[in-house]
């Protein structure tokens, strides 16, 4: 890839494919497409809705359109819920391999723009792992998109390691979005689940990532947390403080503040201040642009925002909009 331009790290993408499966099994699985204004949602029982998926997260030309208005070049794509997290093995295969296809599929339709971060049927780690192993060999494949939890099994659930140590051995990063929020019933009113329910989960996910002795058991392993670490960077000193005395938290050879620099960062914090501590705590070389395309909740402009962040050098500056990104994408590869 010719890499010249801003890479966005949080961007989504519902296929064709992946909704048609969902429309003609999904029944069978308890997930509905359910039209809607301004666009339909996917419904699944005892879960928060997905969408509204309106025709930006499916056409590819008003996607490269709007990146051509962002001033972005690149855009990794990823799933979101329900991503391909269900009790049925085949049903969960067959949406992870629709999204990792069409994934593929759109990076050879435009190659310098658009490359894809695989989906895995996590609840059936058997099939994620020989999924993980088709999906790599896709054109385009840039590393793995994970949620928070699977609603069966936390991140750092023995299940999952061999499907770690094989993404390490690979040299790809996991990226993480939130799912199936903890507190479901207590986020219903007022958009709790989105403006809560996610910067919690994602704080959540990262604890079990460092107590459950995933970072211990694979420090090559690259985990890029969304919406700018969520609760985590901002609660560190009391995990800390639960650590230092707590019998269920001293089992950690370090303590949990150290273990930030493990992870990576988006940028979507909403705030420059929320970004300029993040940047303190961790590095530039550990924040990676985002926009959560095209949600609402994330960035029409997310180039503007890191260019208007003040105190940062050139170099620091390149770094967020693309240097990082590259590397773990290995776009220049």
């Amino acid at each position: 890839m010719n890499l010249t331009g801003a890479v966005d790290i949080h961007a989504h993408y519902f296929p064709d494919s992946y909704i048609k499966l969902i429309i003609e099994d999904g029944a069978r699985c308890g997930a509905r497409y359910v039209d809607g204004t301004p666009g339909p949602l996917i419904h699944v029982d005892g879960d928060i809705p997905a969408g509204p998926i309106t025709r930006e997260f499916i056409d590819l030309a008003l996607r490269i359109a709007a990146m051509d208005r962002q001033g972005v070049q690149c855009q990794a794509l990823s799933l979101t819920q329900p991503m391909a997290y269900f009790e049925d093995g085949d049903f969960s295969l067959g949406l992870a391999r629709a999204f990792n296809d069409a994934a593929s599929a759109a990076h050879l339709a435009y190659p310098d723009r658009l490359v894809g971060l695989a989906t895995l049927p996590l609840t059936h780690p058997t099939l994620a792992l020989e999924e993980l192993e088709r999906a790599v060999r896709l054109p385009g494949m840039r590393g793995v998109y994970f949620g928070t939890n699977t609603g069966r099994q936390e991140l750092s659930d023995l299940s999952l390691f061999p499907i770690y140590e094989r993404i390490q051995e690979l040299g790809l990063a996991i990226f993480l979005h939130p799912v199936k929020q903890v507190g479901f019933d207590r986020l219903q009113p007022y958009f709790f689940r989105n403006v809560l329910g996610n910067p919690f989960e994602n704080a959540l996910a990262a604890g079990h990532l460092i107590f459950g002795g995933v970072l211990d058991a694979f420090p090559r392993l690259e985990v890029c947390l969304p919406h700018a670490g969520g609760a985590l960077p901002f609660i560190a000193p009391r995990i800390d403080r639960g650590h230092s005395y707590h019998p269920d938290c001293r089992h950690l050879p370090r303590p949990p503040s150290s273990y930030l620099k493990r992870f990576t960062y988006d940028t979507i914090g909403h705030s420059d201040r929320v970004l300029r501590f993040l940047i303190d705590l961790v590095g530039c070389e550990r924040i990676m642009l985002g926009s959560d395309y095209c949600f609402k909740m994330g960035y029409e402009r997310p180039v503007d925002v890191v260019n208007q962040l003040q105190g940062l050098s050139a170099a620091q500056r390149e770094m967020i909009l693309k240097g990082t990104a590259a590397r773990l994408l290995h776009l220049e590869s």
